[in-house]
């Protein structure tokens, strides 16, 4: 599996599809990131901007094959559910380096203290919070990327706008893993309190592989 893995990471590095993805990310962050801003406000901020981020890269991972290039691989590894299998890890993986190269920043430029500034944040425990957040929102964009493209939905048109809305109701949606993580590093940075999002990680990890082990039996059927 793990050269598989790397054969889809690969494909995704030379086709440049990422780079879209990713300077989005970074506007994103450029326009709602500033040095000096309270560290939580700013890791919840991170956090966020994955998830849709996340979507889109399983979408660019889920369709970079051409048809008769994934029947071959599938061939190869013995099956369609293992060979699309490694493109979400892949872009799992993308996603994850992504928001963890961010956390870092955000770590180094933010001012460890409350929204006030009156209540000083323990760097490390907030680098903690803010990682699993991250991981959070990530698992949770692979969930909702992977419900909106090849097998479930081939239409592109249909694909992107149902890509969008599921991103924007995982970050929304009482009861989301992701809206409880974001929220927990924005309500406790009022107080200074680090609430890490043990739970929600949890959650977010079980809504992630019950979508994949659906999606991968789907892709048997489907291809």
């Amino acid at each position: 599996m793990s050269a598989l893995i790397r054969y889809q990471a690969a494909l995704l590095l030379r086709s440049q599809r990422w780079l879209a993805p990713v300077l989005l990310y970074v506007a994103f962050l450029a326009v709602g990131v500033r040095s000096g801003q309270p560290v939580l406000d700013s890791l919840g901020y991170t956090a966020a901007g994955l998830l849709p981020v996340t979507a889109w890269l399983v979408r660019i991972c889920a369709t970079q094959e051409p048809p008769a290039a994934r029947t071959v691989v599938a061939a190869a590894v013995g099956g369609q559910p293992r060979a699309h299998l490694a493109a979400l890890l892949a872009a799992l993986g993308s996603a994850g380096l992504l928001g963890a190269a961010a956390t870092a920043v955000v770590l180094l430029i933010s001012e460890p203290a409350s929204t006030d500034h009156t209540v000083e944040v323990p760097p490390a425990s907030a680098g903690l919070a803010g990682l699993l957040a991250t991981a959070c929102c990530a698992l949770l964009g692979v969930a909702a990327g992977e419900l909106c493209t090849r097998p479930v939905l081939r239409r592109r048109g249909w694909s992107l706008a149902a890509t969008v809305g599921a991103a924007l109701l995982a970050l929304v949606t009482s009861g989301s893993p992701a809206k409880y993580a974001v929220t927990g590093l924005v309500t406790g940075s009022h107080t200074g309190t680090v609430l890490v999002p043990v739970l929600p990680l949890l959650g977010a990890a079980a809504v992630a592989t019950a979508v994949t082990a659906l999606v991968c039996r789907l892709t048997s059927v489907r291809g």
